[in-house]
């Protein structure tokens, strides 16, 4: 729950930044990258210090080292958080947390077939609805991310053109 939390505060809190005459925060996705990034120095933390062991025990039994597994992944999350940050990189980092939360799922689905008496934000329908979130909002941010690098590619080639044209051809 505190992730979803985290995301949700952060961004809106951005985005008043952004309605307050912070320029760049006007842009929903670059408020969210801002979201995401302190949601997954949340999580990417808490795999090393706090709920590390919790982290391991819903690791599934296929996973041959549920230790190391849990360690690279809160490796690629606050890479990932530091990733969304910087404007270049935040495409790769949104599309590689994409792929982690995708593949982490399978602990939460681990953690809810254990048997274990869970409260409601930890059952399954719950944190599947939480995944969806994330994922949507790290879609947000390559669709966005996408969208910028195709633009920028494309301002390159109509500039290339124009000097083309102004460049005499000796001949």
């Amino acid at each position: 729950m505190e992730p979803l939390i985290t995301l949700t505060v952060v961004t809106l809190a951005l985005r008043g930044a952004g309605a307050a005459g912070v320029r760049r925060l006007r842009h929903f996705p670059t408020a969210l990258r801002g979201g995401l990034a302190a949601m997954f120095v949340l999580t990417g933390v808490v795999h090393f210090v706090g709920k590390r062991d919790e982290l391991i025990a819903m690791v599934p039994d296929f996973v041959p080292d549920p230790g190391l597994a849990v360690t690279l992944s809160g490796i690629a999350e606050l890479a990932g958080a530091v990733g969304l940050l910087i404007p270049g990189l935040a495409l790769p980092a949104a599309a590689g947390l994409s792929l982690l939360l995708i593949g982490v799922f399978p602990a939460n689905v681990n953690l809810a077939l254990s048997g274990q008496d869970l409260p409601l934000h930890q059952q399954l329908p719950w944190r599947t609805l939480m995944q969806l979130v994330f994922l949507a909002a790290t879609g947000t941010v390559v669709v966005d991310r996408w969208r910028a690098l195709v633009s920028r590619r494309a301002a390159a080639r109509r500039t290339e053109s124009r000097e083309a044209v102004k460049t005499p051809v000796a001949g």
